[in-house]
């Protein structure tokens, strides 16, 4: 009843028409290859009877996600650029931000599954598959998707429900809940507390698990006697450790840094990092450099 906002203004990536359009062309070409990309590790994986196997199963539901989460902000951010309208109603508002760091937290759970699958595989290959039977690949896809809406689903909910008075404008290219937080005329503590609670357990945790296993195939890796399959698994292995760092290192600096209240541009670059340059090199990093894949094509 308070809230006499009815839209906010997000001020995008540039303050000139001449980037807007440089950097409309930039994210266009890439969201033309995250979506060609994923499109065809999809249809790949599940066409090809050979690739029936629990990894690209994994592959095949995280270029599901890739595709669901890069389309919550890049259309809108596109839209913006390219007929420089800045509003967003609050119900889009609110439901980008809810799909937008859903589906993110997704992404880290997702992440750390997949590492998972490759440290059975490779560190105990005899019992891979009596391991990763079918059920125990449904449950922790359906885990990765249960937990990451669990856990910010309830504090997204309270950000929704907060009271919106003015100013409205956020220096941002999408509605992320600390700028909204920012933006409330009622205290907000508790639901800063939560968040940051929620966001120590869910990037930290997910890490540990990632690292974990990774450190684990490359001491197996280290112990294969041919030099050739030495350099050919750490070319893999280093292409998606190269990833993971990208990711992790720019969400966990833009999130649960100290003092961090959001609203700076370096803020909307460390967003792109995650949310654009990593989720367009994904498809080719685990998936379109796969031997079988290319036997595929």
């Amino acid at each position: 009843n308070h809230t006499t906002v009815v839209e906010f203004v997000l001020l995008g990536l540039a303050n000139s028409r001449h980037l807007e359009i440089t950097l409309f062309l930039f994210l266009g070409i890439a969201y033309f290859f995250i979506l060609l990309g994923n499109i065809s590790v999809i249809t790949i994986t599940l066409t090809n009877n050979f690739l029936h196997t629990p990894m690209y199963y994994f592959l095949r539901n995280f270029a599901l996600l890739e595709i669901t989460f890069t389309s919550t902000f890049l259309p809108s951010t596109l839209y913006s650029l390219l007929t420089e309208r800045k509003t967003i109603s609050l119900p889009g508002c609110f439901l980008q931000m809810l799909f937008f760091h859903c589906l993110g937290a997704c992404t880290l759970f997702h992440m750390a599954v997949m590492s998972l699958d490759r440290y059975v595989a490779i560190c105990h290959p005899l019992h891979y598959t009596a391991i990763m039977n079918n059920r125990l690949c449904l449950q922790l896809i359906l885990s990765c998707w249960a937990l990451s809406f669990l856990s910010l689903f309830p504090p997204t909910l309270m950000i929704m429900q907060l009271p919106f008075c003015g100013p409205n404008v956020m220096n941002h290219f999408y509605c992320d809940f600390s700028l909204l937080l920012e933006l409330s005329c009622t205290d907000t503590g508790f639901i800063e507390e939560l968040l940051f609670i929620t966001l120590i357990i869910i990037l930290p945790g997910t890490l540990i698990v990632t690292a974990v296993s990774y450190g684990c195939i490359i001491i197996t890796i280290l112990h294969i006697p041919s030099s050739a399959g030495r350099r050919k698994a750490f070319s893999t292995c280093s292409a998606h450790l190269i990833v993971v760092t990208v990711f992790y290192s720019t969400c966990i600096y833009r999130y649960i840094r100290p003092g961090q209240r959001g609203g700076q541009d370096s803020d909307k670059v460390l967003s792109l990092f995650f949310s654009v340059l990593t989720q367009t090199l994904n498809p080719y990093i685990y998936s379109l450099r796969n031997r079988q894949v290319k036997q595929a094509l």
